[in-house]
């Protein structure tokens, strides 16, 4: 990023430092696209809620289907989309079948890994499910991009910060820019907005740290995730959707007293940064709107904080979290 402070000039002027500044994002856009193994097209935005905006509502497609337990994010995007429910943990694949039973092809919003139960969605079956219908796959990866390799689609989103990459940057990417109707401006036409050249320098070289799949790196953290969910229902906890599959990174946990809110204040006087919902919701202290599409019962919800790791957390880390959420009970 200072590197790019440096170099500092808008990509889209044609005069030397201009032209600079442009050889640099196209730099940084070949080493997001490698580093993801990604073969389509990368649309630098400033974030994945941005990048979610352009694949609902320029995607050349006549119907918006999205999942019930999709970020807000996707449902302010999207506000008159078709809403498909779960089957247990995972979108009830009947009824997108029936939704996408009319004519006329239809955009498909499902996140690889929920931003709040940690649960992964079978995105490669759901992607051969849309397609036999002539629809197009959207997939919110915000949550795994980085950490897990990218599922098969047609559109994927990423977002920087959520690998230890800056604040304020993200990407949609898209299998063919044909999917897209452009809306004039920057970024070839399909994004509005100067290009954020020290954040798509910053995102790069966070991806680049990351190895998608090679768990070596949070072995140790993982193993301490582990134990935590087993210390958990030890004391009387739940662990919200365990029987679903689920990244190493986020779990939901349900205090078998307290609530949500005592939870937060307590363990935030302990140093720990933890949330009821998504961070973009979590202010409002209601009722979580993923939990409920996940059949979790309010008295439940109303229990349940989520707990994530990151590129930074260490092994003990999770020790004292254990200890200190243990004390709670």
């Amino acid at each position: 990023m200072q590197d790019g402070f440096r170099k500092w000039a808008n990509p889209s002027s044609p005069h030397a430092e201009g032209r600079k500044a442009k050889q640099e994002l196209e730099d940084a856009r070949a080493r997001v696209k490698n580093a993801l193994g990604w073969n389509g097209e990368v649309i630098f935005t400033s974030g994945a809620s941005e990048a979610l905006s352009i694949g609902l509502q320029r995607a050349k497609a006549d119907r918006q289907i999205v999942s019930a337990a999709e970020h807000d994010a996707v449902f302010r995007a999207a506000p008159g989309a078709d809403v498909v429910g779960l089957q247990g943990p995972l979108v009830d694949r009947d009824a997108l079948d029936r939704l996408l039973q009319p004519d006329g092809s239809a955009i498909v919003a499902v996140q690889h890994v929920n931003s709040e139960t940690g649960v992964m969605q079978p995105i490669i079956e759901l992607a051969q499910q849309v397609r036999s219908r002539n629809g197009v796959m959207l997939c919110d990866c915000s949550q795994s991009a980085g950490k897990h390799a990218l599922p098969d689609c047609d559109m994927a989103v990423i977002s920087a910060h959520k690998f230890g990459g800056p604040i304020g940057i993200g990407a949609l990417l898209v299998r063919d820019y044909a999917l897209l109707d452009p809306i004039g401006g920057h970024e070839r036409g399909y994004r509005q907005g100067t290009e954020n050249l020290p954040g798509a320098l910053g995102m790069a070289a966070a991806l680049e740290q990351w190895a998608p799949d090679d768990p070596e790196p949070f072995i140790d953290v993982g193993d301490k995730f582990i134990e935590l969910t087993e210390i958990v229902t030890d004391h009387g906890g739940v662990i919200v959707d365990a029987d679903g599959m689920t990244t190493m990174f986020i779990k939901s946990i349900a205090h078998p007293s307290l609530s949500a809110q005592a939870q937060l204040i307590r363990l935030d006087a302990m140093g720990f940064a933890v949330s009821a919902g998504s961070a973009c919701s979590s202010g409002t202290l209601k009722k979580s709107r993923v939990l409920d599409a996940f059949g979790v019962d309010d008295e439940t919800a109303s229990r349940t904080i989520r707990v994530s790791i990151g590129w930074n957390t260490a092994a003990e880390d999770l020790e004292r979290f254990a200890q200190a959420w243990v004390g709670l009970t």
